[in-house]
């Protein structure tokens, strides 16, 4: 099971505040952890929402919004991608993130090709589907 681990954004990220030397080190040391179990398949700060831009899709084409989007809790700073064998497990590893106070991890289940029925993703679309995501996730070079 693949889930992402989404880094709330706060005041201080949205403002493009670097996080201090002990947080680095100590995130470094989580990354380790989670690579050295074989859980990890992708983490990466983000960085604040003044740098990046929304597309809103309408029936007439689609939109650029310049930022700033929402308050700052409700935007992501930085994500995992691990691949676990439970939704507890995830839960296990978010719970071990060394964040400070205030600070918010959201879990979120990815979807797997076997989740879609045949009348969504018929059965060749999906063999399509699942063979580009083990060449992804060979090219990573993590298997669990």
């Amino acid at each position: 099971m693949r889930f992402m681990l989404q880094v709330r954004a706060n005041d201080k990220s949205e403002a493009g505040v670097m996080p201090g030397r002990e947080l680095i080190a100590a995130m470094g040391r989580f990354n380790e952890e989670m690579m050295q179990a074989g859980i990890m398949l992708a983490g990466e700060g983000l960085q604040p929402s003044s740098k990046g831009a929304r597309i809103a899709y309408s029936g007439s084409g689609s939109k650029v919004l310049e930022p700033p989007f929402a308050k700052p809790n409700e935007l992501i700073a930085g994500f995992w991608i691990i691949q676990v064998n439970s939704r507890q497990e995830a839960i296990d590893w978010a719970c071990r993130a060394p964040f400070e106070p205030g600070d918010v991890v959201e879990i979120r289940q990815i979807f797997e090709v076997s989740d879609f029925p045949a009348d969504i993703l018929p059965p060749e679309e999906a063999a399509r589907e699942q063979a580009w995501r083990d060449r992804q996730q060979k090219s990573s070079g993590t298997h669990r």
